[in-house]
């Protein structure tokens, strides 16, 4: 359980546990401006995409998705990563699953011109809002149920019931997806938003690909095949949209499961993060496609929570302390930032560290970590945490996101996903999903 009350009891923990957690009382260097493609992001505090579950059965934002981005252009977040938004509906998550397609232009315009308009009025400051570009992979349910596509099998996750081999997505479909991404990144930037992100993370389909290294053709086996939907997925969406439109990518880095079905793991032992692939596919994104942002994560929400959300329980018996998965997160996005400086990297997992997470964002930030400071859960249990943070006030402690994993359990029960502890909506409903 976590029981710091001081800054100096974290860190005395930290020191007990042989972990070093930057930190530094002052934070206002998380209240300084951050420049991607000539655009300001006005402040170094951004709101991670969190699925809500709570859109319209064709894909628009529905009322408790309004409701919530009203909260989050409240909050003060100078970068508003929007939520995963399907480009093609067998690769949506649940039935209300956002998806970006002609039709819904108008309603994401809407939302994004009404969140400009609250963040003015109650912040002074127009944030940027990109939208996450996504295809669930093996985790598709477009009317509910699983309907797996899949990358290749994998026994860890399938054990003794292999997914047939008809859903594993052939070369061609891959190929379309690419083409899908480039389109959906145009359809992004007629609707309002800033930037558009390929996700590549926690082993949706593009992550996923990252380690087909058992996947034979042009997106398997090789460095090159299995970062080629990622790559050339960027590179059709920068040909799609104008040269001040952000194309950028939530990057996993670590997977943590053995080798051959991990990316960013050590061959001989998979719990053991490394870096050499990730810094390569890093480097010709940034280099070559001239991708200037990366929003560095690590895990699997749905197999190994502990490692990219930390938290003082889990599904399962904690394998490790969740101080140890902080500092692991840490530590791989200091590692990418170490490798280009000059790439203006988020990083993410501070939000178990509740009332001194700022403290630990800016002495991140000073130390060379990342340079913007990435918020999941926090956002969902206390919405105005960045005014909070950046107007010198510091973080109230009862309304701090307690990790306690109710939003993500709303969200496996195909309900509507929000903070059951903070907010009497979604108290309600996971009183009504538990009853069942």
């Amino acid at each position: 359980m976590f029981r710091c009350k001081s800054a100096a009891e974290l860190l005395e923990e930290a020191e007990k546990q042989q972990i070093h957690l930057p930190f530094q009382e002052d934070v206002s260097l998380l209240a300084t401006q951050v420049f991607i493609n000539g655009r300001e992001i006005p402040n170094r505090i951004a709101i991670q995409p969190m699925e809500g579950c709570d859109g319209t059965a064709d894909g628009k934002p529905a009322e408790l998705t309004l409701r919530r981005y009203d909260k989050f252009a409240r909050s003060g977040a100078g970068l508003i990563w929007a939520e995963a938004t399907a480009v093609w509906e067998e690769g949506r998550a649940n039935p209300r699953q956002l998806w970006i397609r002609e039709e819904n232009l108008d309603a994401f315009r809407a939302m994004n011109d009404r969140i400009r308009e609250i963040s003015m009025k109650e912040n002074g400051f127009v944030p940027l809002i990109f939208m996450q570009a996504t295809h669930s992979g093996r985790y598709s349910k477009p009317e509910g149920v699983p309907a797996p596509l899949i990358a290749y099998n994998n026994p860890l996750f399938e054990k003794d019931s292999p997914i047939p081999a008809e859903r594993i997505v052939t070369d061609d479909y891959l190929h379309r997806l690419v083409e899908r991404m480039g389109e959906a990144a145009k359809l992004a930037e007629k609707a309002g938003f800033d930037g558009v992100d390929i996700k590549s993370c926690h082993r949706y389909l593009g992550s996923e690909l990252l380690s087909a290294y058992t996947r034979p053709g042009n997106f398997g086996g090789s460095f090159e095949n299995r970062t080629r939907f990622l790559r050339e997925s960027i590179a059709g969406a920068k040909a799609a949209v104008s040269s001040n439109f952000i194309v950028t990518s939530r990057l996993n880095i670590y997977d943590g499961f053995p080798y051959p079905y991990g990316f960013g793991v050590n061959e001989k032992d998979g719990l053991i993060p490394d870096m050499t692939e990730p810094k390569k596919l890093i480097g010709i994104l940034h280099k070559e496609l001239g991708v200037d942002l990366l929003d560095i994560t690590i895990g699997n929400p749905y197999v190994n929570p502990h490692v990219n959300r930390p938290a003082d329980t889990q599904p399962y018996a904690l394998p490790e302390e969740p101080l140890t998965g902080v500092a692991r997160m840490l530590d791989c996005t200091r590692q990418i930032q170490a490798a280009y400086p000059d790439l203006t990297v988020i990083g993410s997992g501070l939000s178990y560290l509740r009332q001194f997470a700022p403290g630990v964002a800016a002495g991140a930030i000073r130390e060379g970590y990342f340079q913007i400071a990435g918020f999941g859960r926090m956002a969902f249990a206390y919405p105005e945490f960045a005014k909070d943070i950046l107007s010198g006030k510091g973080l109230d402690p009862k309304q701090c996101c307690i990790t306690c994993g109710k939003c993500s359990q709303l969200m496996r029960f195909g309900s509507k996903a929000g903070c059951v502890v903070r907010d009497s909506v979604y108290t309600r409903l996971y009183q009504e999903a538990t009853a069942k």
